[in-house]
């Protein structure tokens, strides 16, 4: 494969000197929403745009000293990108359903009133595009994610600006994602997914991939919650599978899951002797932040970020400096 020179430099914006990608993720909206004003115990209607704003602007100033990159989104990340270290890239997310997508299918829609080059203008290193797809869903819905998927690659080659693509997986029966019998199927959902949209005509620049095992179901690591789904050493095999599927260089996601746990499952995919190129992690590093600022505000938040989050963060670093490799291992040459 080949990179042309718009991308290499954002991609090279958005990695630290060793060419791994150690990126914050910080675009949540609604769910964002809905967490604070649980701990505030009001309705996710009282939290207002000021308030993301602020906590996204705390988040991303004290932990971008320590991180590659950052993630935002347009909605109310922008004052977050000019309160970024210096040394962190950006990437702004270009759709609107996030994580709380319920809808049918969890078809996907774009932000109504920005583009990949007002992105760009904002500030933007790369765009980021979250997907849920499952390859057990129905045909004419997926037929719609591939094409819509593969319209956004053209229109960020069009801007000669990175690509990066995470693709979540769901139950198309609406069952818990959390489940040992989804665990079950997760390896194959996040095979199938690297596969599909590591094709050509998506224009795809980076996979944002899930661990494609549910560690609380993984026997013989720290994580294990004692229903199992595979053991230490299918784990492994399920971690070489995956990779196998892809020359695109690919990092994985946290969705959520606690620090330790996502820290543990970095550990076993260095074990695994895949070449993974780094990490967004979001929630995993500041979540725990959240009950802070809605009970003590702002000045709390960040007094929280400067000890745990940093702590969290360095831990994660810590971790890809032993497992993760660089991305430009992917690439030919330096330019198109």
């Amino acid at each position: 494969m080949k990179i042309s020179a718009g991308k290499l430099r954002g991609m090279e914006a958005l990695s630290d000197a060793s060419g791994i990608i150690s990126a914050a993720a910080m675009d949540q909206r609604g769910s964002l929403k809905k967490a604070i004003a649980k701990e505030k115990g009001v309705d996710p209607k009282e939290i207002t745009s000021e308030m993301m704003a602020e906590f996204k602007v705390a988040v991303c100033k004290v932990l971008t000293p320590h991180a590659s990159a950052i993630l935002l989104d347009p909605e109310y990340g922008l004052p977050a990108v000019r309160a970024k270290a210096p040394n962190a890239g950006v990437l702004l997310a270009y759709e609107n359903s996030g994580y709380d997508n319920t809808r049918p299918g969890r078809i996907p829609e774009l932000l109504d009133d920005v583009t990949v080059r007002q992105l760009a203008q904002a500030g933007a290193d790369a765009i980021k595009i979250l997907l849920y797809y499952t390859p057990f869903e129905s045909k004419e819905v997926n037929a719609f994610k591939h094409a819509w998927t593969e319209r956004i690659g053209a229109e960020c080659a069009d801007r000669d600006i990175p690509y990066f693509l995470e693709f979540v997986g769901y139950d198309p029966a609406g069952g818990d994602v959390n489940t040992l019998e989804y665990a079950k199927k997760k390896p194959e959902i996040v095979a199938a997914s690297m596969q599909e949209f590591s094709k050509p005509q998506y224009q795809v620049d980076v996979l944002k991939a899930e661990i494609p095992v549910n560690m609380k179901f993984t026997e013989g690591t720290k994580s294990y919650k004692g229903e199992k789904a595979y053991s230490k050493s299918q784990a492994l095999d399920y971690y070489r599978n995956t990779a196998k599927v892809t020359r695109k260089p690919f990092i994985y996601l946290s969705a959520g899951v606690d620090d330790d746990e996502f820290r543990e499952s970095l550990e076993l995919a260095a074990e695994a002797g895949v070449a993974y190129n780094g990490v967004l992690c979001g929630r995993a590093t500041w979540k725990e932040g959240i009950p802070v600022y809605a009970k003590q505000g702002v000045k709390a938040l960040e007094a929280w970020l400067s000890d745990r989050g940093v702590k969290n963060i360095k831990a994660l670093n810590d971790v890809l400096a032993k497992g993760a490799k660089p991305w430009a291992a992917a690439y030919e040459s330096a330019s198109a």
